[in-house]
């Protein structure tokens, strides 16, 4: 599903303008990635939790010279879906 066909659908099953489904979707979005990148995370009931995590450095193989080389440690986020959503799909 597209970002527009999303909107379609949101703006139909509630009822509101699809100009308001848009910017909530757009509110939300900047609010989840000020509160990841401010605490560290963001819940989302019922869906899921986004949470910044960090990586070790660690060893590694170019995979096309089959060189060793050095992976630096970084901060990546990752998301983790609530178990409501899990068995819904499942």
């Amino acid at each position: 599903m597209t970002k527009s066909q999303l909107l379609v659908t949101l703006a139909e099953q509630t009822g509101l303008a699809k100009k308001d489904v848009k910017n909530f979707l757009d509110v939300l979005t900047a609010l989840a990635y000020k509160e990841v990148k401010k605490v560290g995370e963001f819940v989302l009931p019922g869906f899921g939790k986004m949470v910044k995590a960090k990586r070790k450095a660690r060893a590694g193989v170019n995979p096309a010279t089959g060189e060793k080389i050095q992976i630096a440690a970084k901060t990546v986020v990752k998301f983790r879906l609530a178990k409501a959503a899990k068995e819904a799909v499942l």
